[in-house]
């Protein structure tokens, strides 16, 4: 784990406008593995527990040149990270949508500053114009950050997946841009 990691910090005096948005890098792997562990981050996704760091680093590698990979971190630590991963052929125009924010800073504000860099670069500089994503019925959180960005509902998935001993809903969400 890189140094930054192993700080003692101070959340108390956190402060969004500190996070620095950058691309993910394969030395990430390791922050990223502990964030996508977290049981609050594992709830929300379709992660498997006990994710291990050579998983991550596979994930990491295996990106089109066409995903775009970025996390925030604050004061060396890596806090959140959220991706688009491009569709091909008839779907170039369209991306999925993945978003894991720690624990100790969900409801900060971390998912607005990645969601917020991910359209820009989707509408400026991808030509990006759906953005699809699934997210639990019961992430009331996560819906609200996705409507104030113009994500709409178009459907709710079944028994999408199995969590906590039962099957669970999800919306289909998306943005279009005009």
């Amino acid at each position: 784990m890189p140094p930054a990691q192993n700080q003692n910090l101070d959340y108390a005096d956190f402060d969004r406008s500190d996070i620095t948005v950058r691309a993910t890098r394969l030395d990430d792997a390791a922050a990223i593995t502990e964030i996508m562990n977290l049981p609050g981050v594992r709830h929300g996704t379709l992660r498997q527990p006990f994710q291990s760091v050579e998983k991550t680093r596979k994930f990491i590698e295996s990106a089109s040149p066409n995903d775009i990979q970025i996390l925030a971190e604050w004061r060396g630590k890596i806090i959140g990270n959220a991706g688009l991963h491009r569709k091909v052929g008839r779907q170039l125009h369209a991306a999925s949508l993945g978003i894991g924010i720690h624990d100790d800073f969900a409801g900060k504000g971390v998912g607005s500053v990645l969601l917020s860099a991910l359209i820009d670069a989707a509408d400026n500089w991808h030509d990006i114009r759906r953005i699809e994503l699934s997210v639990f019925t019961d992430n009331t959180a996560g819906i609200h950050l996705y409507e104030k960005f113009g994500f709409q509902h178009e459907g709710i998935l079944r028994q999408y997946a199995f969590r906590n001993g039962e099957y669970v809903d999800a919306y289909m969400m998306a943005r279009l841009r005009g």
